[in-house]
């Protein structure tokens, strides 16, 4: 349904409840006003609501005006008397100051003792009366909860808009930042179509306060959920003008992992607000389609796949045309993905119609080497290899193995979303970037210098125990090494190479014949299945400069729990008496996933407690290193910056380590170890990853499949 309201029209989806009529609250055009969400955060979470944020109106104005913008917020002018205020407020101002937003004299108008005291704080002076007269810049309040993105606050009176082009986005703020969610950034899609970016012919208005639902998966039917998520510290009055004067934010792109078969935006592990608020950037996470209705081909020449990869270039366009009106910079994009989103963040960089539109890219372990149950590859399939083995055995099972390719797709359109769902997880079907000679050309990233790539900054890095994860449950008590290795899909040849090569992996030798067992499982997969590729992707990358710059990291502590917890509580350090929440100086599994909480910063998101000062300290870096790379495409924070916002503790822990380097042929030690305290080190597992058949040259060779895909009766 329509419905017309003064600022445009409204779109109302019956299948989803961001749609509909309100009364909407001021924007920073009616405010006279850039808005500036102000935060000292420091991650510590349980002590987060105590701090003062602000919304900081850079435009001068008297006293009285002042208090009147701020009431068009639904707020007052910041209270001096909250319980971290004179710490946080010298922060916030020292920053301004830094980023070149105030001179260290500069006074803002703050609340006073009485409503009508015209009080001012500056760093040089404190707290001070003024002339009611005068026009400074203003600090209002900020009143919205620190909470749960689940949690969703409905309460109008945090509600803001922002405009771009002839759309009307209303979202609203919490307790870290303005928060813009469930924006359809694709028209309409059919199934087994691209999507385009979303466009209006006519002014519409946009409830954007809760998350969209996420695209078809498991027992989620509904197919039209291309939808992204905003937080942003940062809403330009003008967004031309801001850009010409470089106010605008760097911006990063989130894409989640699921083995390109499920998962979503709106998890609870990747919301945006700590790291829009910490590091001052715009965070975008998106959704895009999974499993078959994203990745099915059908080797006709019209239904080539990879629909799930045009989404994402289709929600790369759109924040071209649209972050600025958010506060992002355009041109200082970064992609950031883990597990299969960090594969996806491989196939952009490998994508021609991704080119020119993001400038950095983050890979959190990204699947690649021999494949396994799942089909994981550093190489992308041909459209007929990957019919052959895994499209055309899923589409018989589904009744449509037809002679007619026309009559395959009709039947195909007319399945139920979750019928799909239901086998592609019986089957191991539909989750490869394929060779579609369009959003992918050719057979494996380009980083020999044989074919384009993204001009983007890069880093790739993966969990010291990524491949523990995958093993579930201990093997039986009468399971050898052998057979467990080829239980969890190593081939036989390889497996038994393993085994006859104890000095190369040498046998686990604890009191547990079946953990032993399972730790060097681990180890191989970890290399295997992670490692050893993203190693020598970044060598040959580096070796060929086909980036500007290339990083590489392990992470060598991590934060597991709920469903990450696979192996019988391996991937959690061991309690005791005196840890209670684990003792992380003992050996564990550092596993799949278990960086998440730290890159995010949202280990307050789930409440979860810090088992030692490690974990917020971890948190903090983490942030830090992501956030300069968006910056400044560099991992290596200035310390100016660290110390203008406050974060002492993390400048600390960077003065202590080395730089992390790009790697080049001069560097001795390229990989930066995430860990408490940080570390550099050389190149892992070199002579596994070489028993393996993945050495660090595997990319120096053509574009041909280094390994074979194993057929099912090998994978069962």
């Amino acid at each position: 349904m329509k419905l017309f309201v003064s600022v445009g029209v409204i779109l109302a989806f019956s299948c989803n409840s961001n749609f509909s009529a309100r009364v909407f609250a001021g924007a920073a055009a009616t405010l006279g006003s850039d808005l500036h969400f102000l935060f000292h955060n420091d991650l510590n979470w349980p002590t987060a609501q105590d701090h003062n944020g602000t919304i900081f109106l850079a435009t001068a104005m008297p006293h009285t005006k002042a208090v009147e913008n701020c009431g068009k917020l639904n707020e007052g002018l910041l209270s001096t008397s909250g319980l971290y205020f004179k710490s946080d407020i010298q922060y916030l101002v020292q920053y301004l100051v830094h980023d070149e937003h105030a001179l260290p004299t500069q006074a803002f108008w703050v609340a006073g003792q009485n409503p009508t005291d015209c009080q001012t704080y500056s760093l040089m002076g404190g707290l001070a009366a003024r002339p009611c007269n005068t026009s400074l810049p203003t600090f209002c309040s900020q009143q919205a909860p620190y909470r749960p993105n689940t949690n969703v606050d409905q309460n109008p009176a945090f509600e803001f808009q922002v405009q771009s082009g002839n759309i009307t986005f209303v979202g609203n703020r919490d307790h870290l930042s303005f928060r813009f969610l469930g924006i359809p950034y694709a028209n309409p899609v059919q199934r087994f179509a691209y999507s385009n970016p979303y466009t209006t012919s006519t002014p519409v208005t946009l409830l954007v306060t809760r998350y969209g639902t996420p695209c078809p998966q498991s027992r989620i039917r509904q197919e039209d959920r291309l939808f992204l998520n905003i937080y942003t510290p940062y809403i330009p009055q003008n967004p031309a003008q801001a850009n010409s004067k470089k106010k605008l934010k760097p911006v990063i792109v989130w894409i989640h992992g699921g083995a390109l078969a499920f998962g979503e935006s709106d998890s609870l592990a990747f919301d945006g607000g700590n790291m829009a608020s910490r590091n001052d950037l715009v965070y975008v996470s998106i959704n895009y389609r999974v499993g078959p209705l994203g990745f099915l081909t059908l080797n006709d020449g019209i239904v080539n796949g990879n629909f799930g990869v045009g989404d994402l270039v289709t929600a790369l366009r759109w924040i071209q045309t649209h972050i600025a009106a958010f506060g992002g910079d355009s041109s200082r994009v970064t992609i950031n993905g883990e597990s299969a989103g960090g594969g996806l963040v491989r196939a952009l960089l490998s994508s021609p119609p991704a080119f020119g539109l993001f400038r950095g890219a983050i890979a959190q372990s990204t699947p690649g080497g021999f494949k396994l149950r799942y089909n994981w590859n550093w190489d992308f399939p041909s459209i007929q290899e990957e019919y052959k083995i895994y499209d055309a055995p899923f589409i018989k099972s589904l009744g449509c193995d037809k002679s007619a390719t026309s009559n395959i797709l009709e039947c195909l359109k007319k399945i139920p979303a979750d019928s799909f769902f239901i086998i592609t997880f019986r089957l191991k079907s539909s989750r490869s970037v394929v060779v579609d000679g369009h959003y992918i050309t050719g057979s494996r990233l380009g980083v020999n210098g044989e074919a384009p790539v993204a001009q983007a900054h890069v880093i790739f890095g993966w969990m010291q125990d990524d491949g523990a994860a995958f093993l579930g449950s201990l093997p039986p008590i009468n399971t050898t090494q052998k057979q467990n290795l080829i239980d969890v899909g190593v081939p036989i040849d390889l497996a038994e190479k393993i085994a006859a090569n104890p000095k190369v992996f040498p046998p686990a030798t604890g009191s547990n014949a079946s953990f032993n067992i399972f730790n060097l499982t681990s180890r191989v997969l970890t290399a295997g299945a992670f490692a050893c590729a993203a190693q020598a992707i970044v060598k040959s990358a580096a070796k060929h400069k086909v980036f500007p710059a290339v990083y590489s990291y392990s992470f060598d502590r991590s934060y597991s729990s709920g469903d990450e917890n696979y192996a019988s509580g391996a991937c959690s350090p061991p309690q005791s008496v005196q840890f209670p929440l684990g003792d992380t100086s003992r050996p564990y599994f550092r596993c799949h996933g278990g960086e998440l909480y730290y890159t995010a910063g949202t280990l307050g998101q789930v409440a979860l407690p810090f088992r030692d000062s490690g974990d917020l300290l971890l948190s903090q870096i983490t942030m830090d290193a992501w956030g300069s790379f968006a910056r400044t495409f560099n991992p290596n924070p200035s310390f100016a910056y660290l110390v203008a916002r406050g974060y002492d503790t993390s400048a600390e822990a960077f003065r202590q380590a080395a730089p992390w380097e790009p790697i080049s042929g001069s560097v001795k030690l390229p990989l930066r170890l995430m860990d408490v305290p940080l570390g550099n080190a050389g190149w892992r597992d070199t002579k596994q990853c070489n028993l393996l058949g993945l050495p660090g040259t595997i990319f120096e060779s053509p574009t041909e499949s280094n390994t074979k895909y194993m057929t099912d009766q090998e994978l069962e």
